[in-house]
């Protein structure tokens, strides 16, 4: 899926005088081979960080913010792309950020990898809703990204791809909760538990 926008100039960047790193990054979010997990995907994450903020979740808006930009910055469909995002972070923020601040985002990029934030983690939980919250989108939108899911790993047959995404859906869908904060289960608990079933009748009709 192409972006329109592929600079997008006005997404929230934390940091003062590190505009070569936003631009980096919006270098790495904006790469052709991307399908969901580009800029856009990146532009939604942070509205609904913002979303989260103005209900009066609970986060700490630098290392979050600084977290969302950098949790796909790596992306090619390898099992460690969020290592490697992490890592990118702890090299890169040492100039711009202190200690606790950058070990703070490495922790949160790589809690994406698995979306399990633990009770009391509120910087982990309010990551984790952000970057599901695709989940609960309208079915249009959800439609998009599926499609656009699936270009990512065209390398892939359809048999091994509709294998691996019904095992991912499933794995999501047997939590208990899809969210851990209240606005995001207040919110986005039902209709993403309803796109995921509606998907994976799809995928298993296929």
């Amino acid at each position: 899926m192409e972006d329109d926008h592929p600079t997008h100039p006005d997404l929230p960047w934390p940091l003062t005088g590190a505009d070569a790193l936003r631009d980096e990054l919006l270098a790495a979010y904006g790469e052709p081979s991307r399908g969901h997990h580009g800029t856009r995907h990146l532009a939604e994450v942070l509205a609904r960080l913002d979303e989260l903020a103005a209900a009066g979740t609970a986060f700490d808006r630098t290392p979050v913010l600084l977290a969302a930009w950098f949790h796909d910055a790596v992306y090619d469909g390898e099992r460690d792309a969020e290592e490697r995002s992490a890592t990118w972070a702890e090299h890169a923020l040492p100039q711009h950020a202190d200690p606790a601040t950058v070990a703070e985002v490495a922790r949160l990029v790589r809690l994406t990898e698995h979306h399990r934030p633990e009770a009391g983690d509120d910087n982990g939980c309010a990551l984790s809703d952000a970057d599901l919250s695709i989940l609960a989108a309208g079915r249009e939108r959800y439609d998009e990204y599926v499609a656009a899911v699936r270009t990512e790993y065209a390398h892939l047959s359809d048999d091994v791809f509709t294998a691996g995404r019904a095992d991912v859906l499933r794995a999501l869908a047997d939590a208990p909760e899809l969210f851990r904060t209240a606005h995001g289960r207040a919110r986005w608990e039902e209709p993403a538990r309803a796109n995921m079933a509606r998907e994976l009748g799809v995928l298993s009709s296929s």
